[in-house]
């Protein structure tokens, strides 16, 4: 894929705006949990509200992530749910954190975010990833192949002809020269004239280097899961940092890294909810995908010690505690990183203690009030 012309400025919905005494833009990755004894009716509700708060406290973005064939996460579908978040919000930017393209015709992904695009004008990220978001045997299903690697692999040819759909320009003589992914930007040769001035940007997301190298390569903007792979995350920020080409959508790199981050009235409280997500994390890991056990639960669990090693190892990556804590911890993992924004996840049974938890964190960096739309 061709390299854009270096640019004149950078995009406002990327670079976004540090509120109250944030360092950086907080945003908020909702992966739409389902805790036992709830449906994903009242998954998506919380959704609905969620948005609405990171909107009304000046959150910059609010992305969902794709994953299937899990039952405590109600995310299968990200473009209907991103319709639905625009239906109830304004202001606050709504993406895919992410599409994994490898599962997906490019041509219907830049379909569907046209549309979102036409919905929620200016409003709509496409972060994107290669890895299937399941099992092999889901993805199987999903792809219509057995050969899953190929997939992954095929990344990049993937992306190129995603974002030429996107863009509308297929070189004349291409197959699909005479294709158009409707709605989408300004089409000169369109009868009736222009659809839409924009498109969605492109974020690449990885756990890796390949997608933070491809992601310099190409010019876009970064985000990192630190919240599952934090081992890799200043290696992979360095090597996006040193990869990266100026390009029409950024002239400096913008990276964004997902941080798991539970606050609540007292770090006791914060801790027994973790311990339910930790639980899930266990069960998720050994093949055992269910709804998000409660905090008693988790309490009552017999952990073995090959468990107990692992809940520890990822607990120490999950942020939590009172609001000045998690605040404490987000400000040094920023300095530490570099991060150009952070995007906040907070997995717990109940989707009340989710919206506590931000409610929380954005009072402790002093972010706006302003009453939701």
């Amino acid at each position: 894929m061709p390299v854009p012309a270096h640019p004149t400025s950078e995009p406002d919905e990327i670079r976004g705006e540090a509120r109250g005494t944030a360092p950086v833009p907080l945003s908020v990755l909702d992966l739409v949990t389902v805790g036992a004894g709830h449906t994903a009716t009242e998954a998506l509700r919380t959704g609905v509200e969620l948005s609405r708060l990171a909107e009304a406290r000046g959150f910059h973005r609010y992305w969902v992530a794709e994953h299937h064939s899990m039952p405590g996460v109600a995310s299968s579908s990200p473009a209907v749910i991103l319709a639905h978040l625009a239906a109830h919000t304004t202001r606050i930017r709504l993406g895919s954190g992410g599409v994994m393209l490898p599962n997906h015709a490019p041509l219907v992904i830049a379909e569907q975010f046209g549309t979102l695009e036409a919905l929620a004008p200016g409003r709509v990220d496409l972060g994107l990833g290669r890895a299937p978001g399941t099992d092999g045997a889901t993805a199987a299903a999903l792809r219509r192949t057995e050969r899953l690697n190929e997939g992954a692999d095929d990344f990049p040819q993937q992306l190129a002809e995603l974002t030429r759909f996107l863009d509308d320009d297929f070189p004349d003589g291409h197959p699909y020269a005479r294709i158009h992914a409707v709605p989408g930007p300004v089409q000169a040769n369109s009868p009736g004239g222009v659809q839409s001035p924009h498109r969605p940007p492109v974020w690449l997301l990885g756990s890796s280097g390949f997608s933070a190298r491809l992601a310099g390569v190409l010019g876009l903007p970064f985000a990192f899961a630190h919240h599952f792979s934090a081992q890799n995350t200043i290696p992979a920020l360095d090597l996006y940092r040193e990869s990266f080409r100026p390009s029409a959508l950024l002239d400096a790199p913008y990276a964004l890294i997902g941080v798991s981050a539970l606050a609540a009235d007292d770090e006791k409280e914060a801790r027994r909810q973790i311990m339910a997500a930790a639980l899930n994390m266990v069960r998720l890991r050994t093949g055992r995908p269910g709804l998000v056990p409660t905090p008693e639960e988790a309490e009552a669990y017999a952990f073995s010690p090959m468990e107990r090693e692992f809940i520890d190892s990822w607990n120490a990556n999950v942020l939590h505690g009172t609001a000045d804590e998690v605040r404490s911890g987000l400000d040094d993992l920023q300095k530490r990183t570099g991060a150009d924004e952070l995007m906040l996840t907070a997995n717990a049974h109940s989707g009340a203690v989710r919206v506590r938890s931000y409610e929380l964190i954005a009072d402790a960096y002093g972010l706006p009030t302003t009453p939701p739309a």
